[in-house]
C-alpha cells in the first residue's frame, strides 16, 4: 500500500499515462504510411511492414513479459518496456532507410504489455474499494492512444520524424515518472521456485506470429494464396503443440484452466469482440473522413476526438458504477452503445454534427467496456496471477484488432462503409448479448 492517497493517485497516473503512450505507438504509424513509402523510397507493401512488425512483435511481449512481470517484478519489467520504446522511437527517428525504422517499431511493440503490467500493480497497491476507478482509467487509456494516433501525426503535418521524437520524448517522460512514483512489494511476485516456461514462450510466439502474419498481410499476398494458408495451418499446429505442452508445464506461460474458465472466459469473448468493434469503426471512420469527405489526417483526429475524449472521461465513473453494477453489466451495457453508434455510422451521410456525437457514443460505450473488463479479467484471479490474465484479456483484444483490420479492408473495398460500420455494429452485438449471458452465470 501507498503511504498516502497523494502517493497512490501519482503511481496511478503515471502508469495510466504509460499505457497511453504505450497505445499511441499502435496508431500513430498508420498516417504516416503514404510518405513513408516517398521519402524511404519504398513500395507500399513494404512500408507495410512498419505496423505489421509493432503488432507481432506486441503480440509476442504481452503475454511474455506479463508473466516475467508476475515472476520478477511488474515495475521493472514496465521501465524495460517504456526503455525499448523510447529506444525504437529514436532508431526510427534517425533512419534514413525502411529496414531499421522497422527495427525501430519492432521495438517500439514491445510497449504493448503495459496495460496488464500496470493492472497488477494496482491491483496490489490500492484498496479494495478504489481498485476498480484505478482500473478503469488505466483501461480507458487505450482510447487516448487509439485516436490519438491521427491527431499527433496531424498536428505535425505527418512529419516521421518529428512523430518518432515526440513519441521518444513521450515514453521518456513515462520512464521517469514511473520510476520516481510507483513503488512495488515482494509479496506481488510468483511463488517460491517458479520459473519461465521457455517452451510455451517459444510456441506461444511462434502460433500467434503465423496467425498475425496471414491476418494483417492475407488481403495482399491472397487470401487462398499457399503462403497465407500455410501460415494459418502452421498456426493451428503450432497452437496445438502449446496447448498439449503447457497442460503439463509446472509453471505454463498462459495458464489453460485460467483462460477457460468460466470467471475469465467472458472477459476474454467480450474483450476480443469489442476489441473488433472498436478498431473497425475507428478505420472505417478514417477511410469515410478521407475519402467521402476529403478530411485532412488532423480532421480524421478531430473527428474521433470525442471517442478519446468520452472513453477517458466515463473511467472516472467506474468505481461508482461498479459499486451498484457488476463488471458483466456494464460491459453489456458498453457494448450496446457500441453498437447503437456503430448503426448510426452506417446510416450517417456527411459529416458535421451528426458524426460528432455518433463518434461521442462510440467513446461513451467502449469506454464503459474497457473500464469493466479490466477487472471483469482479473477480479477471480489470485493477485500472484494479475497481469499474466490481464495479458491474456490485452491480447485477445489485439487480436480482435487485427481481424477488424483484415476483414474489415476487404468489407470496406466490396461494399463500402456502411457495410463496414454494419460488421462493427454486429460484433458489439455479439458483444452485449455474450456480456449478458455471462453476467447472469453464477461464479463460484
Amino acid at each position: 500500500m501507498y503511504k498516502n492517497s497523494f502517493a497512490s493517485r501519482a503511481a496511478v497516473g503515471a502508469l495510466a499515462y504509460g499505457v497511453a503512450v504505450g497505445t499511441l505507438q499502435m496508431t500513430v504509424v498508420v498516417p504516416l504510411l503514404p510518405r513513408l513509402a516517398r521519402e524511404l523510397a519504398a513500395s507500399p507493401a513494404s512500408v507495410s511492414w512498419t505496423l505489421t512488425a509493432g503488432l507481432l512483435s506486441g503480440a509476442v511481449a504481452i503475454p511474455l513479459l506479463s508473466r516475467l512481470g508476475d515472476l520478477y517484478g511488474r515495475r521493472m519489467m514496465s521501465l524495460v518496456a517504456l526503455a525499448l520504446l523510447v529506444a525504437g522511437s529514436v532508431l526510427s527517428a534517425v533512419s534514413d532507410t525502411l529496414a531499421p525504422v522497422i527495427a525501430g517499431r519492432v521495438l517500439q511493440g514491445l510497449a504493448a504489455p503495459l496495460l496488464p503490467l500496470a493492472i497488477g500493480l494496482v491491483r496490489q497497491a490500492l484498496p479494495a474499494e478504489r481498485l476498480p476507478s484505478a482500473i478503469g482509467v488505466l483501461s480507458a487509456t487505450i482510447g487516448v492512444g487509439s485516436g490519438g494516433g491521427m491527431i499527433v501525426a496531424g498536428l505535425v503535418d505527418g512529419d516521421r520524424r518529428t512523430v518518432f521524437w515526440l513519441l521518444a520524448g513521450l515514453a521518456a517522460l513515462a520512464f521517469v515518472l514511473v520510476a520516481a512514483t510507483v513503488r512495488e512489494g515482494l509479496r506481488t511476485r510468483g511463488r517460491p521456485g517458479e520459473r519461465l516456461d521457455l517452451t510455451g514462450a517459444v510456441l506461444v510466439s511462434g502460433w500467434l506470429v503465423c496467425l498475425l502474419l496471414a491476418l494483417s498481410k492475407g488481403a495482399e499476398w491472397g487470401w487462398t494464396s499457399p503462403v497465407t494458408l500455410a501460415l494459418l495451418a502452421a498456426a493451428v499446429a503450432v497452437a496445438a503443440c502449446w496447448v498439449a505442452t503447457a497442460r503439463r508445464a509446472p509453471s505454463p506461460l498462459i495458464e489453460i484452466p485460467m483462460l477457460l474458465h468460466r470467471s475469465t472466459v467472458g472477459a476474454t469473448v467480450a474483450s476480443f469482440l469489442i476489441g473488433f468493434a472498436l478498431f473497425a469503426a475507428i478505420t472505417t471512420v478514417s477511410a469515410y473522413a478521407q475519402g467521402t469527405l476529403g478530411a485532412s489526417v488532423l480532421q480524421v483526429g478531430l473527428y474521433l476526438l470525442p471517442t478519446t475524449v468520452l472513453m477517458l472521461a466515463v473511467s472516472v465513473l467506474a468505481g461508482p458504477l461498479m459499486r451498484r453494477f457488476a463488471p458483466a453489466t456494464l460491459v453489456a451495457g458498453g457494448s450496446a452503445l457500441v453498437t447503437l453508434a456503430a448503426a448510426w455510422l452506417a446510416v450517417l451521410r456527411g459529416g458535421g454534427p451528426g458524426l460528432y456525437a455518433a463518434t461521442a457514443v462510440l467513446g461513451l460505450g467502449v469506454g464503459l467496456g474497457y473500464a469493466a473488463l479490466g477487472t471483469m479479467a482479473v477480479q477471480h484471479v489470485e493477485p500472484a496471477r494479475t497481469a499474466a490474465a490481464g495479458g491474456v484479456n490485452a491480447l485477445v483484444r489485439v487480436l480482435g484488432s487485427s481481424l477488424a483490420g483484415a476483414v474489415g479492408a476487404v468489407v470496406l473495398a466490396a461494399g463500402g462503409p456502411g457495410w463496414a460500420f454494419t460488421l462493427a455494429a454486429g460484433a458489439a452485438l455479439v458483444a452485449a448479448l455474450f456480456a449478458a449471458v455471462h453476467g447472469r452465470v453464477r461464479i463460484a
